[in-house]
């Protein structure tokens, strides 16, 4: 892999750069899990970006993108991060279901739901988990009953990010009721304001709702939202989450960001930090630049044709626990302090600690728990039998 950028790349990068530095609110914007005020503030910036054909670069330009491969998209994501950009409260549409449509929607869905997931009028939540089949996704019970073209949807939902106030969902459901585990099921589309979804707010431990329980009662939605053939939802699901464990989901810019505001944060209590603190600074960084370099290396294997595989695996732990690392590092140089809301008057470099560090508690739980990632590698890459 050729490390040096070309200087088209160093072109794109340019004018990604401009167009931020030229956009992106003089302030942030309220929380999208905080009320409907900051949700469709986001949702307004989501507009914003389609209108600079920023949405999605890697999308063909029908859908809203640029056509740009997966090196411009991570360039994008640092220029991105760098210019303080706000959070895509459309991530689960534009990171995992958008992906998912391109490699197995047909050209129907994509036209139906691609531009206006683009463009942010259409937010995405995700339906996975349920109350008895958390990390274990094989062992949904949310059916599916055909009835004539359509599905008839029953079930529970839990933990489904964004759905108090998203307007779709994706989900796994049984459509064949006398299979069990990973067979017999499909990945279906359907509105979260039809009749028969009533959704319950989680709160979560900041006290925002960013979570939500989803009660299905016979909802129906067209044979026409499902996503693939009758029964192929756990390998279409398998692919979605190897965007959401190994590339899309986490880009590496998000690491280095927060390496970055590490270092700024030593520098800032240089006199009070121990030596032990200085050489966690430094191995956040080195970690932040590695998985990096590891990202870089899988975008270039995507793009010569190859695909994401077990090894997204390494990439969740990875990613996930360097995360609560490098929070753990920068409340430890805050001391008491770190303990403080960043609207305190005794806050002063506080800024954002406290709440980063409370959501990458999560990391090792959501995108699947990472005991479940370490039974994978160890039966898909390493070969062992299982226990």
């Amino acid at each position: 892999m050729d490390l040096r950028y070309t200087d088209e790349q160093q072109a794109f990068r340019a004018e990604v750069r401009d167009w931020m530095a030229a956009n992106v609110p003089a302030e942030p914007l309220p929380s999208f899990d905080g009320g409907r005020a900051g949700f469709e503030a986001h949702r307004d910036w989501e507009a914003r970006l389609n209108d600079g054909r920023w949405g999605m670069v890697t999308w063909p330009e029908a859908y809203g993108g640029r056509g740009l491969d997966l090196i411009r998209w991570l360039i994008f994501e640092e220029e991105y991060y760098a210019a303080g950009a706000p959070l895509r409260v459309n991530q689960n549409g534009i990171f995992l279901l958008g992906p998912t449509l391109m490699e197995y929607g047909s050209e129907e869905q994509k036209a139906r739901f691609l531009p206006p997931m683009a463009t942010g009028e259409e937010i995405w939540a995700q339906a996975w988990s349920e109350p008895q089949a958390g990390s274990d996704l094989a062992a949904v019970r949310a059916r599916a009953v055909r009835d004539g073209d359509s599905y008839l949807l029953s079930g529970h939902k839990i933990w489904s990010s964004r759905a108090v106030m998203a307007d779709w969902a994706f989900g796994l459901f049984r459509t064949d009721p006398a299979s069990e585990r990973h067979k017999g099921l499909s990945l279906i589309l359907f509105p979260l304001d039809a009749q028969g979804v009533s959704r319950q707010a989680i709160a979560q431990i900041n006290g925002e709702a960013g979570f939500a329980e989803l009660f299905l009662d016979e909802v129906r939605v067209p044979i026409g939202n499902r996503v693939g053939a009758d029964g192929e939802g756990w390998r279409i699901c398998m692919a979605t989450a190897g965007f959401e464990r190994g590339l899309m989901l986490r880009s590496p810019a998000r690491f280095q960001m927060t390496a970055r505001r590490l270092v700024e944060l030593y520098e800032a209590n240089r006199e009070t930090c121990t030596a032990a603190q200085r050489d966690a600074v430094a191995e956040a960084w080195m970690a932040a630049e590695a998985y990096a370099l590891s990202i870089y290396a899988t975008a270039s294997r995507l793009i010569a044709g190859g695909s994401i595989g077990a090894e997204a695996s390494l990439n969740k732990i990875f990613w996930s626990e360097m995360d609560i690392k490098m929070h753990e590092t920068a409340l430890a140089i805050l001391g008491a302090r770190a303990e403080l809301l960043p609207t305190a008057p005794a806050a002063g470099d506080v800024g954002r600690w406290l709440d980063g560090y409370l959501f990458s508690l999560a990391g090792p739980i959501y995108a699947g728990t990472n005991e479940i990632q370490r039974n994978i590698i160890a039966e898909r890459l390493l070969g062992l039998p299982r226990g």
